[in-house]
């Protein structure tokens, strides 16, 4: 499938819609002018600056680094016990919060799974919740049946959960899922989507050669397990390393999908009433579309380490700063750094994979 194709095919909306998230941030905004002034200020950016008057608008945070899956396709599996550091605690994460009041947008995952963080977890949600910050979170759902963890996570009133299900069947789901278990997982979607009525939940698949096959029986397990939305994510990501491009690369489908059997997808789930979108994310700037992410978002590690994107996500690989200081390191030496070599079209290493390839 070419970019251009792509282009055509429905991309992924905020749930319920992108009016309701519209909605929902100038709720936020309308809470705080000091809020408001920094996101306008961001507004009149170019993006096309070294340094930048404004804090970020969105951050990502992963509360935990641990995780009890092993996924083919993630670099979790490399690390021991499934584990790269300590988990984030609520006083970190609230004063990280109460200092950037700048952000109307905030995503509770990383490489760990966000419920083994239990109580604080739901803590993070509630207090994000409380200043009108539109909240997505992403769960593997094999906990949800715990303390009846699937209410409280409702209940602490996320924005949007995403659900990830990269299998219609046993084998195929605990082949690619690692230290899964099927059943509990199905078992918990049904659990989540009954309480919420698929109100809040989206469920999203990364297509890889080991499930390409069941797309069709994806769109069925996605109806008869109560979702009413559902990506499909043709991204394989390599966390900027090389060994994991390789790894993902051997295992990428999307150039083996056609248009039209997207649209097919799309019409089989619309007569179930699911809502079907299609996520290419790598690939996609160049040097006149510029990567967003450094010049308005940062990702929080569990250890409170300032890292540029979700992509790679890892300290260990890319580390622009301390998040306890986030308000001084977001125009530090390490970030203006990395900013100044995507502006002059030096792309650092660790993010070409998301660029595409000069010819």
């Amino acid at each position: 499938m070419t970019a251009v194709l792509r282009q055509n095919l429905p991309t992924p909306e905020p749930v319920p819609d992108t009016a309701a998230y519209l909605r929902e941030r100038e709720a936020c905004l309308a809470l705080s002018p000091r809020k408001r002034e920094n996101y306008e200020r961001y507004l009149r950016s170019t993006r096309r600056e070294v340094t930048l008057d404004y804090l970020p608008v969105r951050l990502d945070v992963e509360n935990v680094s641990r995780c009890n899956f092993r996924c083919t396709m993630c670099q979790v599996s490399d690390w021991p016990k499934g584990k790269r550091a300590e988990d984030m605690s609520f006083e970190d994460y609230k004063h990280l919060i109460d200092e950037q009041y700048g952000v109307v947008e905030l995503k509770i995952q990383g490489f760990g799974e966000p419920t083994m963080g239990g109580n604080t977890y739901i803590q993070m949600i509630r207090y994000a919740r409380q200043k009108r910050i539109w909240v997505r979170t992403i769960t593997n759902a094999s906990r949800l049946h715990l303390r009846a963890m699937y209410k409280q996570l409702v209940d602490a009133d996320p924005n949007e959960i995403q659900i990830s299900i990269d299998g219609a069947t046993k084998d195929v789901f605990e082949k690619i899922r690692r230290g899964s278990h099927f059943d509990t997982v199905m078992d918990n979607c049904a659990l989540i989507n009954g309480y919420s009525n698929g109100a809040r939940t989206k469920m999203w698949t990364v297509v890889q050669q080991d499930n390409v096959h069941q797309l069709a029986d994806l769109v069925t397990l996605a109806h008869d397990l109560g979702f009413k939305y559902l990506v499909f994510s043709f991204e394989l990501i390599d966390f900027g390393m090389q060994k994991w491009r390789e790894t993902n690369d051997a295992v990428t489908v999307s150039s083996q999908i056609s248009v039209g059997q997207c649209w097919a997808l799309h019409d089989r789930a619309k007569q179930m009433g699911v809502k079907l979108a299609f996520w290419f994310a790598t690939e996609r700037y160049d040097e006149a579309n510029l990567c967003p992410w450094p010049f308005e978002r940062a990702y929080i590690s569990s250890d409170m380490r300032f890292v540029p994107c979700c992509i790679i996500g890892n300290p260990e690989v890319a580390d622009v700063g301390d998040a306890r200081k986030l308000a001084e390191e977001w125009n530090g030496p390490e970030i203006t750094q990395f900013r100044r070599e995507h502006l002059e079209g030096n792309v650092p290493t660790v993010c070409r994979s998301c660029y595409k390839a000069k010819t």
